[in-house]
């Protein structure tokens, strides 16, 4: 009799510690493709906003070297101009990308994985 109890404490431990690890199992496969997803899409928007942004500077850029071209007379000077101050400003960012780009980043990624 006593054996008859225990196999069957047994055996609903058993299905209790199955039906766990595959609930388990089910909510981090869950929280993993939310995770995922939360991440693709917030890269997604970061590319989508990188690309106008590009598109606007390149835009800006090239009326602002026909502008100087006129003012100093020479089209090439004005291109060498901004493209010289372009050539300032990526040295200039590239000091302060870890405090600009990376940490920012770095920030909400953090929200992302170890918040939810």
């Amino acid at each position: 009799m006593a054996f008859d109890e225990l196999k069957e404490n047994i055996e609903d431990i058993q299905e209790s510690t199955k039906a766990y690890i595959d609930s388990s199992l089910a909510y981090y496969k869950l929280w993993g493709f939310k995770v995922a997803m939360k991440s693709t899409t917030m890269i997604i928007k970061f590319a989508l906003i990188g690309i106008f942004i590009l598109i606007f500077l390149l835009f800006i850029s090239i009326a602002g070297s026909y502008a100087l071209g006129d003012l100093v007379g020479s089209t090439a000077l004005g291109f060498l101009i901004v493209g010289g101050i372009h050539l300032v400003l990526a040295i200039l960012l590239s000091f302060v990308k870890d405090r600009i780009i990376e940490g920012p980043i770095l920030e909400r990624f953090s929200e992302i994985f170890f918040n939810d």
